[in-house]
């Protein structure tokens, strides 16, 4: 069916407007941490009068940006890469074998997915409160239980995405290895794994950037210690003055380690994504 001039015309026109939308607010950013403070503070301008660069300097004494990025990197990677752990040994047994409960299993995880992660704060915010005051094991502003929060949050989609990625790998190949002799865990750690490659990378870039982006238990669960980046941003706004020019550069930096991550997977992303939803 041929696409009929109105329609080539439309579609331009929205893609257009979807560009736009998504490149002006980037150009703000990039312009405006290029811009001295004066010139940000006094009125907005498309262009800036005089390009500098002190906001790229003065933002790492303004905050402790430094501790926070490696705080973000410590709490995201450790977070995905546990998540990816545990997600690929359920996703193994649940797709691979057929037992009592494993339709309760695979609904009771895509069902967390339908709550809000605000109903969870109160109550994991006592829970840690109540194992460090009951066992000395601290987990309330500490990396630990930052990490232990994100996971209980990225765990279950990365299982249901695995699963659904397990499936659409035939069981002809694990047949094939158990003929040779191999049991269960070669199967999965020589046959699966290197199949499931991209879904297991899309499963860990999802769970990075979860972690990495998450702003509302890092702003209970945490102190100045542990404080991540999405919620040290804020440090730059306060009673006083609000230090434009440095958010836009600090959060020029901050998108960095994510956006590298996503270009570089990209295409292990979106195969790994795409296998999993068409199962």
């Amino acid at each position: 069916m041929r696409e009929t001039v109105a329609e080539r015309w439309s579609r331009r026109v929205i893609l257009t407007l979807l560009t736009l939308f998504v490149l002006v607010p980037l150009y703000v950013m990039l312009s405006t941490a290029f811009k001295p403070l004066s010139n940000v503070r006094d009125s907005f301008t498309w262009l800036p009068e005089k390009l500098s660069g002190e906001a790229f300097v003065d933002m790492w004494s303004t905050v402790p940006l430094g501790r926070y990025l490696v705080n973000s990197l410590i709490v995201s990677t450790a977070a995905a890469v546990l998540s990816v752990a545990i997600a690929i040994l359920a996703a193994y047994a649940t797709s691979r074998w057929r037992f009592r409960g494993r339709g309760v299993f695979l609904a009771s995880v895509l069902s967390t997915q339908m709550f809000p992660g605000i109903l969870f704060l109160l109550p994991l915010f006592l829970i840690y409160v109540n194992i460090g005051n009951k066992t000395g094991i601290e987990l309330y502003a500490t990396r630990t239980g930052l990490i232990i929060t994100y996971l209980t949050f990225s765990l279950p989609f990365s299982i249901w995405m695995l699963v659904g990625y397990f499936d659409s790998i035939p069981r002809e190949l694990d047949e094939a290895a158990a003929v040779d002799g191999a049991g269960p865990m070669r199967i999965l750690f020589r046959v699966l794994i290197p199949t499931a490659v991209p879904g297991i990378l899309a499963v860990l870039v999802y769970a990075f950037m979860t972690a990495w982006g998450e702003v509302l238990f890092a702003s209970v669960m945490t102190d100045e210690t542990t404080r991540t980046v999405a919620v040290g941003l804020s440090g730059y706004s306060t009673q006083y003055d609000v230090y434009w020019n440095q958010i836009m550069a600090a959060s020029l930096v901050v998108s960095v380690p994510v956006v590298a991550a996503f270009l570089f997977l990209q295409k292990y992303f979106v195969a790994g994504l795409t296998a999993g939803a068409v199962k």
